[in-house]
């Protein structure tokens, strides 16, 4: 099992030199990857400042060589494809390819897309979750790419660099398990990012419901699938190593393969400094 940090982009975190020094931390504690927030507009964390996710983990590229980066979770539909491919693969090269991207609808919906006269159905924002996912990838190629779709169109452009990763970056899908449809589109790229009805963002999710979306997953993947696929759990864990094995080996036995630390995020030290960086000195609930 792999583990993470994981960070929102608002609060101590909108400021670059603080999840620059936390990445650097969590490097040399022996993490395995550091992922930000992306939110634009969160009204239950309004009153905070807010900081570019990009720009966040270009700061986190700069402090460390070894971690995987990347937001957690893109909204692909809220972005223009182009400007995200670019971003993506600017950040893939500062890095030396340490990127992965993981994609959803993101939300609140109606705060993050209903606020600036977007819309807010939610199958409209799944066909442009997959149309541009799909035009991600070909952007990222380098090779020429037209594209002619519902929701987005390209004419002869060709982006480069190319991503250091081939054929790009890893692609994780977040979703709320049990909905089917989000876990259907994981198994079609490199792995799922589950948020639980009765494990909410924070929470330890239930083995037994590991284990059936795992599962469900490997069902829905094609025999011609030959990238390694990630099952993203999160949450808190508890501070003695022994106790974190406990609640660890039963997701890592029901098929996880990374732990994404949420340890402050549920209580008011949600966005501060001080106790995440305690927490991520302490290194990895299993290491």
């Amino acid at each position: 099992m792999r583990f993470s940090v994981n960070v929102p982009n608002f609060g101590d975190f909108a400021d670059p030199r603080n999840v620059a020094t936390v990445a650097a931390a969590a490097e040399a504690a022996g993490w395995d990857g550091l992922f930000v927030w992306d939110h634009v507009v969160h009204r239950h964390h309004q009153g905070r400042p807010f900081g570019d996710p990009w720009m966040l983990l270009t700061a986190a590229a700069l402090a460390t060589s070894r971690i995987r980066l990347g937001a957690l979770l893109t909204p692909v539909p809220r972005y223009r494809p182009q400007q995200l491919a670019r971003q993506v693969a600017t950040l893939d090269h500062l890095s030396g390819g340490r990127v992965i991207f993981a994609a959803g609808l993101g939300g609140p919906i109606e705060d993050e897309y209903g606020s600036f006269g977007d819309t807010t159905d939610p199958r409209l924002l799944a066909e442009r979750l997959d149309e541009g996912l799909e035009l991600l990838r070909r952007l990222w190629s380098g090779e020429p790419v037209n594209h002619h779709g519902r929701h987005y169109r390209a004419r002869d452009v060709t982006l480069l660099p190319a991503t250091v990763q081939r054929p790009g970056p890893p692609v994780w899908i977040g979703g709320f398990w049990p909905r089917r449809p989000p876990m259907r589109r994981a198994a079609r790229w490199d792995g799922a990012v589950p948020l639980f009805e009765t494990a909410r963002h924070g929470h330890v999710p239930d083995a037994a419901e590991v284990r059936e979306l795992v599962g469900y997953v490997r069902k829905q993947r094609t025999a011609a699938s030959e990238r390694p696929f990630a099952f993203v759990l999160g949450g808190a864990t508890p501070p003695d190593p022994a106790r974190a094995r406990d609640v660890l080996g039963p997701l890592y036995d029901a098929g996880a393969t990374w732990w994404d630390e949420r340890q402050v995020q549920t209580g008011p030290d949600l966005d501060r400094l001080a106790p995440v960086l305690r927490r991520v000195e302490a290194g990895p609930p299993m290491s």
